[in-house]
């Protein structure tokens, strides 16, 4: 058996992955976060910004020279060439600071890397156990608007975006159900982490 057990995590846009990945912390787990460190990797004073500012132009970094998410999407939504090249300089250092910090893992440990594409980039090899969380598609959109301020059809555009929960489930060697509460998340969640802890003993 492996000393160190890695668990990927993913799900769709407002599927609530973010807080089984909450709960997985809570019990011990090391936790990756790939949006973290894609913003990590665009911090003022790195290799990355400055690569995105070559790429894109000045009109992406705000008066206080860091990046403009907001001008930056504007230049990508639509332009698959775009975000092609912006992937490119964003995907590889994430990769690279991600590798980084599972290396650093302590034996005994589970490692959780909560990636949202992870299907979708074609990732599910490198794990021992895929995990996938699901939720209803209206009430993801009902999510996506009560808690981040998006109306319907910029909803609806995210979504379609990524790839199905049935290719996502497909992968997946685990599915958790959010179309409940929160606390039978939690319960999932819990079931969960003692099935990851009996694979690494």
């Amino acid at each position: 058996m492996s000393r160190i057990l890695h668990v990927g995590l993913t799900g769709g846009i407002a599927s609530g992955k973010s807080a089984v990945s909450q709960r997985l912390a809570e019990h011990g787990a090391i936790i990756i976060d790939a949006d973290q460190l894609a913003r990590e990797v665009v911090e003022v004073g790195t290799e990355g910004l400055a690569e995105v500012i070559a790429e894109f132009g000045q009109d992406v970094v705000g008066e206080d020279s860091s990046l403009d998410r907001t001008a930056l999407g504007n230049v990508i939504f639509d332009d698959d060439d775009a975000r092609g090249r912006l992937n490119a300089i964003i995907h590889p250092r994430v990769r690279e600071a991600a590798a980084r910090l599972r290396d650093a893992a302590p034996e005994g440990s589970v490692v959780v890397e909560d990636i949202p594409l992870l299907v979708e980039t074609g990732q599910q090899d490198r794990f021992d156990v895929l995990v996938v969380v699901e939720a209803p598609e209206e009430e993801r959109l009902r999510r996506m608007g009560e808690e981040r301020g998006m109306d319907r059809s910029e909803a609806e555009s995210r979504m379609s975006a990524q790839t199905t929960d049935r290719e996502r489930a497909a992968a997946a060697d685990v599915v958790l159900d959010n179309s409940g509460t929160l606390e039978e998340l939690h319960a999932q969640t819990d079931r969960l982490w003692t099935e990851l802890r009996t694979q690494i003993r």
